[in-house]
């Protein structure tokens, strides 16, 4: 910690919401994660090449120099954060890094008889083997945003022990297929034009195919906050170079009495304050068919 002060003092004024968003990329009991701090927000970083991004304060105050990054137990700063977490009011914490022994410490601010306190040992992270910078795979994206229930859904549908699931994206007619093979075959078509509610948006300039494990597929929906089906906003899956596949899912972290005024390009209503799930997801093995100008 610099003689001038912390790195970051920030505010929060939604446990549940911060709960829940770790919740989403947590993949097992025990799991360890990396936090990476910046000007924007925090983003965590867990093992099996997930990302969280959040900005989710109300209050932000940086001053580091660079992006600090350091390992903490996911798994532990989730029970210590539903510690502070009281149903039925306010639950506003104060979270600081480092302190005198750069752990990151956790206090409630929002009460005049008691205060909660929790300290969270950090260590220096293991080199993480895989950046999450995500490759476009060309020019013109290859993505599409489906309804988050109807994904979730679909995915689930889609179930064979120890599969495989081959996402094709089709330019004409504008399409995207879900197909598992098992003991028989399962597949599962979103066309744009016939039903732009459920498939929300569409880029692709050409057809496109890839197979990934369906144990990695399905963990992308399925600790999800409820939060996230109830509101239904869509769900982004983007395509990108070598095959690897991101999924985006947009959480609102913003106490539910607060007004979400911002509305995106596409009319769908923005919360003010929102955490980023990404999912990556490594292919198995693809074919890609591209139409060339002769």
């Amino acid at each position: 910690m610099s003689s001038s002060g912390p790195d970051l003092v920030c505010q929060l004024d939604n446990v549940q919401g911060m709960v829940d968003a770790l919740t989403a990329v947590r993949w097992k009991r025990h799991q360890d994660a990396v936090m990476e701090l910046s000007e924007h927000g925090v983003v965590l970083i867990v093992e099996e090449t997930r990302c969280l991004q959040a900005k989710l304060f109300v209050q932000y105050e940086y001053s580091a120099q660079g992006r600090p990054r350091f390992g903490v137990s996911l798994s532990l700063f989730v029970n210590c954060l539903n510690t502070f977490s009281v149903p039925g009011r306010s639950n506003m914490i104060e979270i600081r890094y480092p302190g005198p022994d750069m752990q990151l410490l956790l206090k409630s601010v929002d009460s005049m008889d008691a205060c909660i306190y929790a300290e969270i040992r950090t260590r220096i992270p293991d080199t993480i083997s895989w950046d999450y910078n995500f490759e476009p795979a060309g020019s013109t994206p290859l993505s599409f945003t489906v309804k988050s229930a109807a994904l979730k859904e679909a995915i689930d549908d889609l179930e064979w022990p120890g599969s495989s699931i081959q996402i094709t994206l089709e330019p004409v007619p504008p399409s995207v297929t879900f197909r598992g093979e098992g003991h028989g075959d399962l597949q599962i078509d979103f066309m744009y034009y016939a039903n732009t509610d459920l498939l929300i948006a569409f880029h692709c300039d050409h057809r496109v195919s890839y197979r990934h494990k369906y144990k990695f597929l399905r963990a992308t929906t399925s600790n999800i906050p409820s939060s996230v089906i109830r509101d239904n906003r869509g769900s982004k899956l983007t395509i990108g170079r070598g095959g690897m596949l991101k999924v985006q899912h947009l959480v609102s972290v913003a106490r539910p009495s607060i007004p979400h005024p911002h509305i995106d390009s596409a009319g769908y209503q923005q919360p003010s304050r929102i955490a980023y799930i990404e999912f990556f997801v490594k292919p198995e093995e693809y074919e890609e068919d591209i139409q060339n100008g002769s």
